[in-house]
This record gives C-alpha cells, structure tokens and sequence, in this order.
C-alpha cells in the first residue's frame, strides 16, 4: 500500500486551473484529476457545466447532478493525478455526509406516487378541456378550457423539470417517454432545450454572465452590473445595455407580470431555434417530432372553436394561467443574491443556498408549486424527488445556521413583494444611468413621441 501512495502523480489547483479550455479541460472529484476534453460533446448534461467547472474542484456539483451510476464512468477518464494541496471546506464536508446520509436511507430511489398521481390528474383534465371545446358551444365553457389546459402546461412543466433531474419512472426508456410526453408533445417546449439550459442554471446559479436564467436584457434586469453590457457566456453574446433596454428596464416593476402571461412564447422559440440549430441534441429527430405533435393537436383544438375572438379567449388564457408558473420560477432568484464571474466549485454550495429562495406553503399547496417552494433544499439536492423535500428541509435548516448562511423561507405574497421591490429598484438606477455607445436615434424619438402622448392623456384625461 505505501509502495502505491508513493507512486502517486500529484499536481497542485494551480496547474489544474491551466487546464480550463475546450481544447484541455481537466477537472477534480475527490481530489483525482480526471481529462474531460472529448467528453464534452457527448456528455449527456450537455457541454456548458462541464466548461464552466473547468480547471476546478467539481466535487459537490458532481454528487449533486449525478447518480450512483455515473462514477462508473469516471475511471475511463482519469488520468492518474491527485490534487496535493486541496482544502475541502467544513461545509462541503457537511454536505458530502447529507448526501450520504440520505443515500443510504434509500430517498434518491424512493419516487412516491406524486408523479402517477399527477400524470392521471393530468390526463383527467386534458379529457375535460377536449369535451369542453367540441362538445360545447358555450363561451364559458371554451374559457374554461383554455384555463384547464393553462393548468395542465403548468403540472406536465413540473413532471418534465423531475424527469429531466432524474429517473423518476421505473425505467430510464420510461422515463424518457415521460419527458417526451409532458415536456415536447403537452407543452411544446423541448425538453432537450431544457436539459441544457437548466443544467447550466444549476451549475452557474446566479451568475450574471454564465446562469441564463438570468439573462433577461433587453426586458429585465436583476442587478446594475448588467448595465456594464456582459458577456452571456452561455448564448455567446454580449447583453448590450443599450437605450432599449434603458427604456425597457426602467419600467420592468410595471411590465413584470404582462410578460410573465406571455412569457411561454420565449419558451416555445427558444425550442425551435435549438431544434433548427447546427448544434449537438441528442435524439434531435425524437425532440422534432415531440413539438410538431404539440402543435398539431393544439392548433387543430383551437380550430373547433367558432369564432377568432373565442380562439383569442381561449389560447390567452391558456398562457396567462401558464404565466404563474414563470412568476414561480422567478420568485426564486431574482430577489437573492448574485455575482458576476464563473461559477466556483469549492464555493458551489454556498452559492446554491444563497442564490435561492423558499416559499412557505401548507403541505397540501405541494402541488402548486411542483417543489420549487423548496429551492434551497431542490438546488442543494437536485436529484431528490420532490416528495422528500420537505421532509429534508429542517436538515437543510440547520446546515445553514452552522455555516452561517441565509436560509430565505418566505411567504408567497413576500416574495413577490421583494420581486417587484428588485425590479423597482434597477429600474430607478436604470432612468439614472447614461447608455454608454451610439444612441438608437429612431428608438429616441419613437420613445419621446410616446411621452408626448403620456402627458396629453395624464392631463386632458386622468
């Protein structure tokens, strides 16, 4: 034994960091250094968390996003170094045991019955809103409908977001199908899309300029760093403050909920751009056809309906009750704390509980939320079913007071209130801030033409 420690090949977190690149990309788990260049395009997270963890101790991001089944995996990459001088944080100690703890009480495979319970609710109702508009000729009726498929969009979203974390059904080739279903062909978003993007969310949460979930310019800003135009390293663009989105952002606290009713069409294009994109999905032929079945039945239902002010009705309130569960998803994040720069793994877990925020609810409000009410515990263990998170959350708790960070738990009303209290806030530092570059002449006197307009109903009408 002492003969095989001696052989080991040691490199310091100094010679890993040089390795950071697509073309060299090495990162550490439990202090052996593995090579992940050609993995990148094959890893089925998607390359970007791989690129932001690069050079890096992934250890905790690695446990959180990975299953058992993975570390079988790993040795075909290892190539034979240890980290020599890394200090694993008390906290990330802590947490490693949690996620022990937890796998050796048997949670990570325990499923419950809220994904089955949910898929018959949703086939229930889907039913429903189908009598609803073929069956019927009553505008209410048609409404109703609409809100019932808005609900449904809503319940498919949370089975999608389990799956995509983890296997939840009984079989990987099940669980697939799931994902099909309830994300592609019920709601029209690529799940494919989502994989990528949420994966990236993960790893970067809260980041300015590696989270997508954060890069809303030119509609909506979370912080007056985004006024400095930053790079979206996961769009590979720059998120130019320009005077459209001084213009915009300076009222976002007013337009906030407006576009959470619509904001299912970004959604929708951002699946197709993906789909059409020369880009690596995986199984590109099975997310095409998912969302061509989404539009095929959706428009072929609106089509019953008589008349185009009853199609409006019907496909508005579709995405106004859809809407709720953007405001959830923002609700989240955008009143915690943020930062600017790539993600860190030895700071990974600090950064989750910290970037995230609960919403207190009675357990029988569970099913509103999907189990985003607890994204600290959901951010921390990603991979849980959503049915043990609130049995975790006083462990989760208590590792937050003895490392002395916050543990946000608030109620629904609250978080939007410090929402909209975020946004009010950028937006009054936005009307103060010059835009830096070439102003936008045209935008200039369109906007001063609608402040004319402003004024003249303000005195002649209110």
């Amino acid at each position: 034994m002492a003969t095989e420690i001696a052989r080991k090949k040691h490199i310091t977190l100094e010679e890993l960091r040089e390795h950071n690149s697509p073309s060299d990309l090495w990162i550490s788990i439990h202090d052996k250094v593995y090579d992940l260049t050609h993995w990148i395009r094959d890893h089925p997270g998607g390359g970007i968390p791989l690129l932001n963890l690069a050079g890096q101790d992934a250890t905790d991001p690695f446990t959180a996003l990975h299953p058992p089944s993975a570390w079988k995996h790993l040795d075909r990459f290892f190539i034979g170094y240890h980290l020599s001088n890394n200090q694993i944080s008390d906290l990330s100690k802590d947490y490693q045991l949690l996620i022990s703890d937890f796998t050796k009480l048997g949670l990570f495979e325990q499923k419950g019955h809220v994904i089955l319970l949910t898929l018959c609710i949703i086939f229930a109702l889907f039913s429903i809103a189908v009598f609803f508009v073929i069956g019927t000729t009553i505008l209410c009726a048609h409404v109703a409908a609409g809100i019932l498929i808005g609900f449904i969009w809503t319940q498919s979203g949370w089975v999608a977001h389990d799956t995509g974390h983890a296997t939840i059904m009984l079989t990987p080739w099940f669980n697939r199908i799931t994902q099909l279903f309830c994300a592609n062909c019920l709601t029209g978003v690529s799940i494919g899309w989502w994989k990528r993007t949420h994966n990236a969310h993960h790893v970067a949460c809260n980041s300015l300029d590696f989270d997508p979930d954060l890069h809303h310019i030119p509609i909506f800003a979370v912080s007056s760093e985004l006024f400095n135009t930053l790079t979206s390293y996961f769009y590979e663009r720059k998120m130019r403050y320009d005077t459209i989105a001084k213009t915009l952002i300076s009222h976002q606290h007013w337009t906030f909920y407006p576009v959470m009713c619509f904001a299912r069409l970004n959604l929708f294009a951002q699946s197709i751009v993906l789909l059409l994109w020369n880009k690596n999905v995986p199984n590109r032929f099975q997310e095409i056809l998912g969302v061509m079945v989404f539009w095929v039945w959706y428009s072929y239902l609106v089509s019953f309906l008589p008349n185009y002010g009853e199609r409006l009705l019907f496909v508005g309130a579709c995405f106004i009750v859809t809407g709720i569960q953007h405001v959830l998803f923002c609700l989240s994040h955008f009143s915690t704390s943020v930062y600017v720069g790539q993600p860190q793994g030895d700071e990974w877990c600090k950064v989750q509980a910290t970037g995230s925020l609960n919403i207190r609810c009675l357990p029988w409000m569970d099913w509103f939320y999907g189990g985003i009410q607890f994204q600290v515990e959901h951010h921390l263990f990603p991979r849980l079913p959503r049915c043990h998170l609130r049995r975790i959350a006083p462990l989760v708790r208590e590792l937050c007071k003895k490392h002395k960070l916050q543990y946000p738990s608030i109620g629904f009303c609250e978080a939007n209130r410090r929402t909209l209290a975020t946004l009010k806030d950028i937006a009054l530092q936005a009307r103060n801030m010059e835009v830096s570059g070439a102003r936008n002449l045209v935008w200039d006197a369109l906007n001063t033409f609608g402040l004319y307009i402003y004024i003249y109903i303000y005195i002649y009408v209110m």
